[in-house]
């Protein structure tokens, strides 16, 4: 048992014990590492979802909750089916992700229960403390949550998770984007993933630089329930989040950031999850080869066009469904799971910029051209 006067020495420290942070804890080998997360896995529990192949299926297994090869977006006017035969989009427990890598740590005190404080640099490494305990670390890893400008463009939203009195007709088919909801405040749509013909999980999803009320997203539910003459047995559980779709500041720049600080959400489509294990997958090999610095997941040239499609979306709130259809009805299947990934080839790039107002993405190239981010 150590004293609190005591410096504990370690390799690697570990901010966050989050996707990314618990990920390179998993796969670290060789090198001395604790993982600083002051919440357990139930206090941090949400719902998480990627485009997955199989082999990450049989990975994923012990947090899946539901994994469908169908999916749609829909508007008033027209509805885009995709049928995959090579990905399957798939939902986690963040809970049952987070205790299953916990499970998987090669030693059991690599977890500390605790927040990162007084951080002092010195030399290469860093001093801190943690629930009273010194430490000091060769090497700091921050996956903590980063910050965004107050007029960045977000996607933001609300989520029930729902016991319908009655079930629904196509349990099968996730629905991405349901548009058929208020567009006055910005770019909104309605997400669902049927869990079982009357187990459902509904979000009301906003992208736009203005967060809402929650009731006002409650609201939207209710009424897009209501209009789907849909009753509801029981609300499970409420969840509510904020993903950046823009540049972003980690809360500290001193330190080696991973994960949503280290650039791995795509910016044209809030998805993360399988960025960050890509990114800790190369990270602790680097790390075992004596390289600890952090690669950043996204080319150069992905990152323009990412932002060159945001900045379209925020020029042209009024035609935001239109585009996000267009581009879906451009893509086949697996082109829009690669897009939506950041996986997306020329071809597929190619598509999505022929579907946009040709006019909105040239004045948006060249702002983006000129912009200083």
């Amino acid at each position: 048992m150590s004293s609190p006067d005591e410096i504990i020495d370690i390799d690697i420290a570990i901010i966050g014990g989050g996707s990314a942070g618990m990920a390179l804890a998993t796969k670290i080998d060789g090198v001395s590492t604790k993982i600083f997360e002051p919440k357990t896995v139930a206090e941090r529990d949400c719902s998480w979802a990627l485009w997955a192949h199989p082999s990450q299926l049989n990975e994923l297994r012990p947090a899946i909750r539901g994994s469908w090869d169908q999916w749609r977006l829909i508007d008033y006017d027209s509805e885009v089916f995709h049928h995959s035969h090579a990905y399957r989009y798939t939902s986690l427990s963040a809970a049952k992700y987070l205790q299953h890598c916990e499970t998987m740590l090669k030693k059991p005190d690599m977890m500390v229960r605790a927040s990162v404080e007084n951080i002092f640099f010195e030399g290469g490494g860093a001093r801190f403390s943690a629930n009273g305990q010194n430490y000091c670390a060769q090497t700091i890893y921050d996956s903590r949550p980063p910050v965004s400008k107050s007029d960045s463009l977000r996607q933001h939203f609300m989520g029930w998770e729902v016991m319908l009195k009655e079930p629904i007709d196509d349990a099968s088919v996730v629905t991405l984007m349901d548009f058929r909801v208020d567009q006055s405040r910005g770019l909104h749509f309605i997400y669902v993933l049927p869990y079982s013909d009357r187990h459902l999980l509904i979000e009301s999803t906003m992208i736009s630089a203005q967060l809402e009320d929650k009731d006002w997203y409650r609201d939207a539910i209710k009424k897009w329930l209501t209009d789907r003459k849909l009753e509801v047995e029981s609300q499970l559980s409420e969840e509510y989040g904020v993903i950046p779709m823009d540049t972003v500041e980690p809360q500290n720049s001193k330190v080696n950031n991973i994960g949503a600080a280290g650039g791995a959400v795509r910016l044209s489509s809030g998805y993360a999850f399988s960025t960050i294990q890509a990114q800790m997958s190369l990270l602790a090999a680097s790390i075992t080869q004596g390289d600890r610095e952090v690669e950043r997941p996204f080319s150069k040239g992905l990152m323009f066009l990412d932002k060159v499609f945001n900045r379209a979306l925020s020029a042209q709130v009024d035609q935001g469904v239109s585009l996000f259809m267009a581009t879906a009805k451009a893509l086949n299947a697996d082109q829009f799971s690669q897009f939506m990934l950041g996986k997306a080839g020329l071809v597929a790039w190619a598509r999505v910029i022929l579907a946009m107002p040709k006019w909105a993405f040239i004045k948006s190239a060249l702002r983006q051209l000129f912009s200083h981010d």
